[in-house]
């Protein structure tokens, strides 16, 4: 079951991914990423309402928002951090390069959550999920090799490092996720609710730096219909993930390369619609990844 759940957050990571391009497109970013979280801590609100004035119908629709000790928050608010982190450099990058290139390398978070799931929770993976491993990393250096020719030079280019590094926090989140769900036991709405508020306070201090107080920066901002969608599908993709996650035999490198397969909505649709370059000489690498995660996946037992 949890592998379906898996299947589910990774359709509606698809859809956010397509929907942030478009949010961040010649706009600036952090008050997008702002406009996107808000919207999901939004969402979420009446089930926070709903569990303090109507706690037993939100226990039978099995929706509550726990109430948690002080110390819990401590472990949300690191998490925020983390994914603060990300997100800020993800959307830079996103802005800069094409989401071709951008998707494709996201999806390799699922090898550092791959090396913290042996070394941290001890998860064995099996000699073709080594193949499937390997395999991924492959694909990912031929997408190094075609964003050259879109002008783009892995080594030298910033915004590269800059997803890089989204990457790996974004991975460091997702271990840590299994550690929030199966030993604090927190379940996904509450975990989720509580992330939001802190991230929202994380930004707004941010960008009371760097963006407010900048009357050009606040002009070039534009509001588009994409930016609450993303906040709205993120949610719906983070509930179905840690739902997943609540199950004790759920190995969290097999629903990250799970995740992962949001690649052929990115690649395939993206590609369509934004009129990316070199996009049938992609499908090879990204066949490439599609088979590693597919032996990742398939090859549990």
């Amino acid at each position: 079951m949890w592998m379906y759940l898996g299947l589910l957050a990774a359709l509606f990571l698809g859809l956010h991914n397509l929907c942030k391009k478009h949010a961040v497109r010649g706009n600036e970013v952090f008050p997008v990423l702002l406009g996107t979280i808000s919207s999901g801590f939004l969402l979420l609100l009446p089930l926070y309402f709903g569990s303090v004035y109507a706690p037993d119908y939100m226990d039978s629709i099995g929706l509550t928002i726990n109430q948690i000790p002080w110390s819990y928050h401590g472990f949300i608010f690191l998490k925020s951090i983390l994914m603060a982190g990300s997100w800020v450099l993800a959307y830079q990058a996103l802005k800069h390069l094409p989401i071709t290139i951008v998707t494709p390398i996201r999806s390799a978070g699922p090898f550092f959550t791959f090396i913290g799931a042996i070394f941290i929770y001890q998860e064995k993976p099996t000699g073709w999920q080594w193949v499937g491993f390997f395999l991924i990393i492959f694909s990912v250096f031929l997408y190094s090799r075609i964003g050259k020719k879109e002008g783009i030079n892995f080594k030298n280019n910033k915004w590269i490092f800059a997803i890089i590094g989204a990457t790996f926090l974004g991975a460091s989140s997702g271990l840590y996720d299994k550690f929030l769900i199966q030993n604090l036991q927190l379940n996904p709405q509450t975990l989720q609710f509580w992330f939001c508020w802190y991230t929202v306070l994380i930004l707004l201090v941010i960008l009371s730096i760097n963006w407010f107080p900048y009357a050009e920066k606040r002009k070039a901002f534009i509001w588009r219909w994409s930016i609450p969608a993303v906040g709205i599908l993120l949610q719906a993709a983070d509930y179905f993930y840690l739902k997943a996650l609540e199950d004790p035999d759920a190995l969290i490198m097999l629903l990250s390369a799970i995740k992962r397969s949001q690649i052929i909505i990115a690649v395939v649709i993206g590609g369509v619609i934004f009129k990316e370059q070199n996009k049938r000489k992609k499908l090879v690498p990204l066949a490439g990844i599609l088979i590693g995660v597919a032996l990742i996946l398939y090859s549990n037992n």
